[in-house]
């Protein structure tokens, strides 16, 4: 072994592919443990990074290939240690040449100036910063013009970027693949636009408002007003999810909704303002739709629908139904609160998705409209293997007791149900036909009534979301 060369040996140790029988033949001889160390990768690191920079340099000098970090400071306190600052940055900018994807959570005391080291890595093609409150728009910006392989970004609770120079500099660059803005309170619907060309290369976009802030200040129906009409080159994108965002007719969000004849997946969750044009112009542009995730406010949720009532109705499901022939994943879900029948979706345009589309997976969430009617046609489902129902209270034990016979069926989830009793599992006791079976918050059912329905069962009971 000896006379082996390097890179023959490092072949060998690569095909090892468990990390622990990895480890024990690294403590055979130096040798070996030196070139282990260079096959690892990635590394994630949190609250033990103590004293960060001496562990983190320790850390680079036995692993110097890495190409993947994450360092996570969830539960973090000032008891634990220093964090990582902007010393840590440099340190990782310097030691890590390969360094291509980088995630920093809840990392509190780096800001602009350990980002401007980070600009140096001219490998990096990911960051993901999650609560980086000292970190502004000046730093992004230094980052993503330092970068240049830049491909995803994702911002979450960065609450100081102001500036949108950063923005305006991706979208003279069509390199961005996966931008994700969440809870970034000032950056709004209409700073997208400044994305440019850029919307030419995203594949996945994720923009979520955050919403308390939000609500305090109303809906910015300025912000969108900017963004007029226009033509949004967004072809390429393959998954889609606005949360809490204001959807304006014929402008902003509405033109990248209908554009994007490629989409594979969409999630809109509590956006106001998204109407029945919107989603049959989605459909019928975007054959290859996988799955879709729809969370409706009710008319009772927000002061502003008392002058824009909700405009999705079984037009929308209707248009999915007879478009998207590849569709097999579908969440319906309503807010808290009442809603009036002409504002959401009946019965029979959740059946017309069930019965034109493969549906492998479907989730309902407050919808009183499914019934023990609805679990009678999901017998007829041959693809449906999982069935997720939250808060369904027309579901009796009657409609319950048919879940045995939906063919494919085999993960259940109940959650909430008010009219489900132990009697509704009697049928699936014992004949473990399900894989899964999960009951949480539903006050009829007891933890005896759930032994032997499923082959894994898991069962929870806090019923003071009733109180």
């Amino acid at each position: 072994m000896n006379n082996l060369p390097d890179e023959l040996l490092l072949d060998i140790l690569g095909r090892i592919k468990r990390t622990t029988d990895r480890s024990s033949v690294s403590l055979t001889c130096k040798r070996f443990h030196k070139l282990a160390n260079g096959l690892r990768t990635s590394i994630r690191v949190g609250c033990g990074l103590h004293p960060a920079s001496d562990a983190l340099t320790a850390l680079c000098n036995r692993f110097y290939n890495l190409e993947k970090v994450e360092i996570i400071y969830s539960g973090w306190m000032s008891k634990l240690g220093k964090q990582l600052d902007d010393h840590g940055l440099l340190i990782l900018s310097s030691h890590c040449p390969s360094l291509k994807d980088l995630m920093l959570s809840y990392c509190t005391f780096i800001t602009d100036a350990g980002l401007s080291y980070l600009a140096s890595c001219s490998k990096l093609a990911s960051l993901k910063l999650n609560f980086a409150p000292r970190i502004t728009g000046c730093g992004i910006l230094s980052l993503v013009v330092g970068c240049k392989g830049l491909t995803v970004l994702h911002l979450i609770r960065c609450l100081n970027v102001s500036s949108m120079e950063w923005l305006e500099y991706l979208g003279n660059h069509e390199i961005l693949e996966d931008l994700c803005i969440k809870n970034c309170r000032v950056i709004g619907e209409g700073d997208l636009i400044k994305l440019g060309s850029t919307w030419r290369k995203l594949k996945r976009l994720q923009f979520e408002v955050d919403a308390n802030y939000r609500y305090m200040k109303l809906y910015d129906r300025l912000a969108v007003d900017r963004w007029q009409k226009q033509w949004i080159p967004c072809e390429n994108m393959l998954e889609l999810s606005l949360v809490n965002c204001v959807i304006s007719p014929g402008r902003g969000l509405a033109c990248v909704i209908g554009k994007c004849k490629n989409l594979e997946k969409i999630h809109l969750d509590m956006c106001v303002g998204v109407r029945d044009c919107d989603i049959v112009c989605l459909a019928q542009k975007s054959s290859n739709l996988q799955s879709i995730s729809l969370r409706v406010p009710s008319d009772f949720s927000l002061p502003l629908l008392q002058n824009n009532p909700l405009q999705l109705t079984d037009e929308s499901l209707k248009a999915v139904a007879q478009n998207c022939s590849l569709l097999d994943t579908v969440r319906l879900s309503f807010s808290d609160g009442e809603f009036p029948s002409f504002s959401s979706f009946t019965l029979n345009g959740i059946l017309m998705l069930i019965q034109m589309c493969p549906i492998r997976e479907l989730a309902l969430d407050h919808v009183y409209s499914f019934n023990d009617v609805g679990m009678q046609a999901l017998c007829s489902a041959q693809y449906l293997q999982i069935l997720e129902l939250v808060r369904c209270q027309e579901i009796t034990d009657e409609g319950l007791q048919l879940a045995g016979q939906i063919p494919q069926l085999c993960i259940l989830r109940l959650r909430k149900c008010l009219g489900a009793t132990d009697d509704g599992l009697k049928p699936l006791v014992g004949s473990y036909k399900l894989e899964l079976l999960v009951v949480e918050d539903c006050p009829q059912i007891s933890e005896r009534g759930v032994q032997g329905a499923a082959k894994s069962v898991s069962f929870k009971q806090d019923l003071s979301w009733m109180y």
